[in-house]
């Protein structure tokens, strides 16, 4: 039996046509390789934003804990070359 060969762009689409054409969500997910969690992630996706909400996201974190924030990085950059001046560790 050959691969089905089928992108996760193609399924998602697959299963909002087959949602908006008000099949019940178990009947939505058969046959395609997604989880109910994921499927209603993507059709409240598709329902805000279009087609353009089901490409894939970016899984960089929005922000990092330990980073800090812009002033307090840019003010110890600033004080570190005039502290070494001074003759300081």
């Amino acid at each position: 039996m050959p691969w089905k060969e089928c992108s996760v762009m193609d399924e998602r689409l697959q299963f909002v046509a087959r949602r908006l054409a008000g099949e019940p969500m178990g009947g939505t997910l058969q046959g395609v390789r997604n989880l109910p969690q994921n499927g209603l992630q993507d059709f409240d996706r598709y329902q805000a934003c279009g087609v353009q909400g089901l490409t894939d996201r970016s899984r960089r974190p929005y922000r990092y804990a330990h980073q800090l924030p812009f002033q307090v990085e840019n003010f110890i950059l600033n004080v570190k070359p005039r502290a070494h001046q001074l003759g300081c560790p």
